[in-house]
């Protein structure tokens, strides 16, 4: 079965659980007492999609307004991002629109766009309505999804929706053990999380 190699970089304000997303998905584990990222971190996952295997290399970036001029760095390449932000808090879901329109002027053209609004399990104090944030994401072709890093809902589909966004291989006469690669290298270096 083949393997694609697909950099995925997730995006989005401070303290809205881009981390935590990721360690859920990678190692299905939840901190309370995660620590912010620094830069960024870097982790990786694969799961089967169709006839093949999607090795996900992602890119945790810091959420810090001093680390905003990094981000074109982790960004730059990638099959896909994720835009996070939380439900409990609007600004979070300005400062996501601010990362599309950058996404859009200078990401990959072919980027798939995922929006994600963490910690639906706080679903009493929400201050992003789902149906304003559903419409946003489908005003620009974007994946949207609500999900809770804390209680495990919704982040596996998270990573298994931007898989069915990308196109499969055409050829189909490669050796099955070449793996495939879509990210451009040298990627920079980072620390891992959790």
């Amino acid at each position: 079965m083949a393997i694609r190699e697909l950099k995925v970089c997730l995006l989005g304000d401070t303290g809205v659980g881009k981390s935590s997303i990721v360690c859920r998905f990678v190692q299905d584990h939840f901190d309370h007492n995660i620590s912010p990222t620094i830069g960024a971190s870097f982790l990786t996952k694969t799961v089967p999609c169709g006839n093949e295997l999607h090795k996900f290399l992602i890119w945790d970036t810091a959420g810090q307004e001093r680390f905003h001029s990094l981000a074109p760095m982790y960004y730059r390449g990638s099959a896909a991002a994720v835009i996070v932000y939380d439900i409990t808090k609007l600004d979070s879901f300005q400062t996501l629109k601010k990362w599309v329109k950058e996404l859009k002027e200078h990401g990959p053209e072919d980027i798939v766009v995922a929006i994600a609004g963490n910690k639906n399990d706080l679903g009493d104090i929400r201050e992003v309505p789902t149906k304003d944030a559903k419409e946003f994401a489908e005003s620009i072709a974007a994946i949207f999804i609500e999900t809770s890093a804390r209680n495990a809902v919704n982040v596996e589909e998270l990573f298994q929706s931007i898989s069915r966004q990308i196109p499969p291989l055409e050829n189909t006469d490669v050796d099955s053990n070449e793996s495939f690669k879509i990210t451009r290298q040298p990627l920079p270096s980072a620390r891992r999380c959790c």
